[in-house]
């Protein structure tokens, strides 16, 4: 493991302050469903470098601080952050498991680390967009292991049958590695015309999981209108959740075609893997890399060809904003959240 100053092991997370409500199930009668995928030679990427700004109003009252939302335990005893590890741990195993965060959150992640062994984490020095949060750990573990299969996993998500879930990921890792040139992500089955998330329009079917169809995806719609997200739900629309399998090739080619200044900057990072002076060379990396959106500016445009899969029968949702947060609890039976 790499030791310096942007790279490090992370110990295993604590418990954050918890509301005094009954908390959600640590375990699942599922898990046995991911026991067949691990140790596969997949690698995960847990994107925690968001600062969570709708969400700020909320965790601001919890915690009296302007954490990121990732860091707040908002549904139980565990953070958000900690909820994702846990999840992507039923199939991926910690010693392949990469967090990105920032090098300004280190207040907040610090305070969960206990223990020597866990996840690799990266600090990013600035923001530069979601690419760069996405590509920087392709990169490094593109730098480590050429041949890798990757899990990227967003940590403001909830899903309730999360065994069944990673199940999903497990299956679409399995046709990604029979067909190493597509980046497939996973839609989520709607329940309502949402207009505050991502959409994707599936096309022809292009291949089969162990649990339903592949479709190659026709077109992205970000945040539309009631009007054009009751479109899509009639239409068979999916919601996109943002986790995405690809092998880490299959990523750095999209990222050479569609962001070739971050590419550049990035690829550089490869000499100097594993060296003392990795730390500085990511530092100069981001001095002067361009700022991208990993959605708008890889995803839409990128010529790698791009399906989706369906995960019917998963209650899913991003917890972008407080009103999301409040009918999720409600849904979960949990009163309101109050400060500690």
């Amino acid at each position: 493991m790499v030791k310096t100053l942007q790279v490090s092991p992370v110990p295993s997370l604590r418990h954050g302050p918890a509301p005094a409500e009954p908390s959600l199930p640590r375990t699942s009668p599922l898990a046995v469903e991911t026991d067949a995928y691990r140790d596969h030679g997949m690698w995960a990427i847990v994107l925690a470098g968001g600062e969570g700004v709708r969400l700020r109003p909320l965790v601001s009252r919890l915690y009296g601080d302007r954490r990121p939302k990732q860091y707040a335990a908002l549904l139980d005893s565990r953070t958000l952050l900690h909820h994702t590890l846990e999840r992507v741990g039923l199939l991926v195993p910690s010693d392949r498991t990469v967090i990105v965060t920032m090098q300004d959150h280190d207040h907040y992640l610090a305070g969960e680390l206990d223990g020597p062994s866990g996840p690799h984490v990266l600090r990013q020095p600035e923001d530069r967009g979601t690419a760069a949060g996405v590509l920087l750990p392709v990169h490094w573990i593109y730098a480590r292991d050429p041949h890798a299969l990757v899990a990227v996993f967003p940590s403001d998500h909830f899903i309730a049958e999360e065994a069944a879930f990673m199940g999903h990921v497990a299956e679409v890792a399995a046709f990604v590695r029979r067909h190493r040139e597509w980046i497939v992500l996973l839609g989520a089955e709607p329940t309502a015309p949402e207009t505050e998330y991502g959409w994707i329009e599936p096309g022809k079917r292009v291949g089969w999981t162990g649990r339903g169809p592949v479709y190659r995806i026709r077109r992205f719609i970000e945040k539309p209108s009631c009007e054009v997200a009751s479109v899509m739900l009639a239409a068979g629309g999916l919601w996109n959740t943002f986790v995405l399998v690809a092998s880490a090739a299959a990523l750095i080619r999209a990222g050479r075609e569609c962001v070739p200044s971050l590419h550049d900057r990035l690829t550089r990072l490869a000499a100097f893997a594993g060296t003392d002076y990795e730390a500085w060379a990511i530092r100069q990396a981001y001095a002067l890399a361009p700022r991208a959106n990993f959605s708008r500016s890889v995803l839409g445009v990128s010529p790698r060809p791009l399906a989706v899969a369906k995960i019917p029968g998963i209650t899913w949702c991003d917890l972008g904003s407080p009103e999301r947060v409040e009918r999720t609890l409600a849904s979960l039976g949990i009163s309101p959240l109050r400060s500690p």
